[in-house]
């Protein structure tokens, strides 16, 4: 069984090519670790590696996460980072990512959940953007501000940025792909083998700290 979807190039695409969307440019923010979930005084880190059009990084975080968030992260035992990344099709993955940021930090993870939960559905449906702006209202992002974050060049350079980053320092090439600590495991992984590599690494942990990126 495949569990693993392989990196899309994106490189090139201008927001200006995608249907019913003008190109605006700001300057590109500062290189970013991730966004995080957790103590920052954690033993263990977790860094997932994720696209949101990748079907089985949509499968782990409505099957897996739910659990592993309340047994490892909500008790303070893993610092959790996600990391965004590049799967077909790249521009469905991009403009959920956009759209995520665009919520800002509070809201980023919520409206992560929300498209892996209705990633199916968005992508039978004729109008991503559609279904990418419901999920924006409902966590309080107005269209005109969503309008304004999907059309974003600057933000969208800083993705792919990031991404090559990925690729050429951690040498990721599909998704999802998760470090525990220094330990990798590529596909989707059961609450049982991330609980027993998170248990060989507080062993000898000390408090968390992401893989450079």
């Amino acid at each position: 069984m495949q569990v693993f979807e392989r990196r899309t190039v994106l490189r090139g695409l201008a927001l200006s090519a995608l249907p019913g969307i003008a190109a605006s440019r700001t300057v590109p923010p500062p290189v970013e670790d991730g966004m995080v979930l957790g103590s920052a005084r954690a033993r263990v880190s977790v860094v997932e590696y994720a696209s949101l059009s990748c079907s089985h990084c949509a499968r782990w975080a409505n099957e897996v996460f739910p659990a592993f968030k309340a047994r490892y992260i909500d008790t303070g035992k893993v610092r959790f980072v996600l990391r965004e990344f590049l799967t077909a099709p790249p521009e469905m993955a991009a403009l959920g990512w956009l759209t995520a940021r665009c919520a800002g930090p509070q809201k980023y993870f919520s409206v992560v959940e929300a498209i892996f939960r209705d990633q199916e559905k968005i992508l039978a449906g004729d109008d991503v953007r559609a279904g990418l702006l419901a999920i924006a209202k409902a966590n309080g992002v107005s269209e005109a501000r969503f309008t304004q974050c999907v059309a974003d060049q600057g933000a969208l350079d800083a993705l792919n940025a990031r991404v090559q980053r990925y690729e050429a320092q951690d040498k990721i090439t599909g998704t999802p792909t998760f470090f525990v600590g220094s330990h990798r495991l590529e596909g989707e992984q059961t609450l049982e083998a991330l609980g027993a590599a998170i248990a060989r690494e507080s062993r000898g942990a000390h408090p968390a700290r992401a893989r450079r990126g």
